[in-house]
């Protein structure tokens, strides 16, 4: 399986493009900074480097193209102000799946946020921006044909993957490490029945196959 992975260089991306590698599949990686391919090479993925922020659909398409899936998982990060929450966090998503559409590339795996869509709409507060944004990416991504699952993870940590969660359209607040929505984003790009599916996650104790089963019933 060959997977596109926008936002290559992220924490999460970086475990999942290691467990893709692991296994056979050919993660490649989209990163803004050239200095970043070195990291992708090492965790088995190869990298493209791209500008989501500067491109054009036609650009992002080529390099798509062949892809049996796509993931967003860029961002941009915590240090960033509000306008790069727009122009990362939702229209480099929004224009992933415009190229995957263009490319013929129907799976699109989107890493969204816990109560995006709980967002106040009238406050500047940079949170308030990034969770609008994700909310308005991620319907964005629901409206257009594509085979897409939005997945929705409470606050993330660098602590080791347990491989347990609580997984449901929606959960309490909690977190999750970052290792396990690797885990599960890679399990979804297996799973046809997480089509269509939109879903927050944190951790808990259900094992993660089981807990994705769960949405097929």
């Amino acid at each position: 399986m060959r997977v596109v992975i926008a936002g290559g260089h992220g924490q999460i991306a970086l475990h999942l493009e290691r467990m893709l590698a692991a296994r056979g599949d050919v993660p490649v990686g989209i990163v803004r900074n050239a200095a970043h391919v070195a990291d992708l090479e090492r965790a088995g993925a190869s990298a493209v480097v791209l500008d989501l922020e500067h491109s054009s659909v036609a650009q992002v398409a080529e390099v798509v193209t062949g892809a049996d899936a796509v993931v967003f998982s860029a961002g941009a990060g915590p240090g960033s102000g509000a306008a790069r929450k727009l122009t990362v966090d939702r229209d480099a998503a929004i224009l992933l799946a415009d190229a995957a559409a263009a490319a013929g590339v129907r799976r699109y795996v989107m890493v969204s946020v816990y109560g995006a869509d709980d967002y106040d709409p009238n406050s500047p507060e940079v949170y308030q921006v990034y969770l609008g944004a994700k909310s308005e990416a991620d319907a964005a991504i629901r409206a257009r044909d594509l085979d897409w699952t939005i997945v929705r993870p409470g606050g993330l940590t660098n602590t080791p993957g347990t491989g347990r969660v609580k997984l449901a359209d929606s959960v309490g607040r909690g977190s999750i490490p970052r290792e396990d929505v690797a885990t599960i984003l890679r399990d979804v790009l297996d799973l046809p029945s997480t089509a269509g599916r939109q879903f927050e996650v944190v951790g808990g104790t259900t094992p993660i196959p089981d807990a994705l089963a769960s949405l097929a019933v």
